[in-house]
C-alpha cells in the first residue's frame, strides 16, 4: 500500500458542555475543564471578509455552490461565525469536506448529498474551532469523486446515500483514496431499502472487503468523549413527533429501529469508512438552535461528542 497522503498536526480537545440560549439563533458553549490550550477566535468576527486569510480551496469549481457557504442564497448565512487562520500556515487546517455524488433528490427539492447544507458544517466547524486548538477552515469544501480534489482532504462527509449511484471509475477513485489514508464518514440514511442501495455501491468500491459492526468498546466511541451507548440521533422533526412515545427512528422506513455503526477497515485495521446508519449526526449539528429539548438530548449529548470523536480518530489513524 502506498504511503498515506495526509499529515496533520493538532492538540487535544478541552472537556466541555453546551449551554442553550433561547434568545440566540445558536447556543453558546462553555468550557469546564482544560485538557489542552483552548484557542478562541471570537475577536474580529465582524472583520471584512475580503481581508480575511483563507485556506486554499481545492473543491468544486463549476459555480454550483460558493466557496464560502455563508454566501449561499444571497448571503443569508452571513450571521454564522467566521475567523482567520494562521497567516504563516493557512493550509495547515482541518477542513470539513462534503462529497458531491449522484444521489437523487429529497422530496424533489434538492439533491440528497446537499441535505443539511450549510448549517451542519458551519456549526460543526465552529465548535471545533471554538473548543480546540485545532486550526479549522471556516469555509469547509464541496468535493467531487475526483482524485485531484479528494487528495487535499483527509476527512470526507457523505450524507443521505440511500439512493447513491456511482460508476466503476468513481468506485476505484474512492477505493484508492480510502486505502491511501483517506477517511469517509457516511451519515443519515435509514431502513432496509436505503441500506441495500448503499450496500450495492459499497460492493463496487470494495468487492473484496466486508463491513464490520463496531461494538461500543471500539476506540472511536471513546477518543475524546466516553460514550456509554451507540446513539440514535433523529432528525429534529421526527424527534419532536416521537417525543412522547420515546421514538427516535423513522417509522415510515422499515428496518430503521436500531442504530448501527459499521466500518470498512484497511489492511492495517484502520477504519477508512465510518458508516452511521439509522442515525443522523448532521441534523444534530444543523438544528442545534432549533429547540432546547432537542439540543440537550441529541446535539449536546450525542451528535457533537460522537462527531468530534470521529474526526479525531480520522486525524490520528
Amino acid at each position: 500500500m502506498a504511503a498515506p497522503l495526509f499529515a496533520f498536526h493538532f492538540s487535544l480537545l478541552i472537556r466541555w458542555d453546551l449551554g442553550y440560549r433561547p434568545d440566540m439563533l445558536r447556543p453558546i458553549l462553555k468550557g469546564t475543564g482544560l485538557l489542552a490550550l483552548l484557542v478562541l477566535t471570537a475577536t474580529g468576527l465582524t472583520q471584512d471578509r475580503s481581508t480575511r486569510i483563507r485556506p486554499t480551496y481545492f473543491g468544486i469549481q463549476d459555480g454550483e455552490l460558493p466557496e464560502d457557504p455563508r454566501e449561499w442564497r444571497e448571503g443569508r448565512y452571513y450571521d454564522f461565525p467566521d475567523w482567520d487562520v494562521n497567516a504563516e500556515l493557512p493550509n495547515d487546517v482541518f477542513t470539513f469536506a462534503r462529497l458531491r455524488y449522484n444521489s437523487g433528490t429529497w422530496m424533489g427539492q434538492r439533491a440528497k448529498w446537499l441535505i443539511d447544507y450549510p448549517d451542519s458544517e458551519l456549526n460543526f466547524s465552529y465548535r471545533l474551532q471554538q473548543l480546540t486548538s485545532l486550526q479549522v477552515d471556516p469555509k469547509g469544501a464541496i468535493v467531487d469523486i475526483d482524485a485531484d480534489q479528494l487528495r487535499h482532504y483527509p476527512f470526507i462527509y457523505m450524507i443521505e446515500p440511500g439512493d447513491i449511484w456511482i460508476t466503476e471509475e468513481e468506485a476505484k477513485t474512492l477505493r484508492d483514496y480510502l486505502l491511501n489514508g483517506g477517511f469517509i464518514m457516511v451519515d443519515d440514511f435509514w431502513g432496509i431499502y436505503e441500506w441495500k442501495n448503499f450496500e450495492r455501491a459499497l460492493r463496487q468500491i470494495f468487492p473484496d472487503r466486508e463491513y464490520v459492526e463496531l461494538e461500543l468498546d471500539h476506540p472511536i466511541f471513546h477518543m475524546v468523549f466516553d460514550l456509554d451507548l451507540k446513539p440514535q440521533i433523529p432528525a429534529v422533526g421526527m424527534a419532536m413527533m416521537g417525543r412522547e412515545e420515546g421514538i427516535t427512528y423513522e417509522w415510515n422506513k422499515p428496518g430503521s429501529e436500531t442504530p448501527h455503526y459499521r466500518a470498512i477497515l484497511d489492511d492495517s485495521g484502520r477504519i477508512c469508512m465510518m458508516i452511521c446508519f439509522n442515525t443522523d449526526l448532521g441534523d444534530g449539528w444543523e438544528e442545534e438552535g432549533t429547540d432546547p429539548w432537542y439540543f440537550r438530548e441529541f446535539s449536546e449529548k450525542y451528535a457533537y461528542p460522537l462527531g468530534i470523536n470521529i474526526v479525531f480518530y480520522a486525524l490520528t489513524h
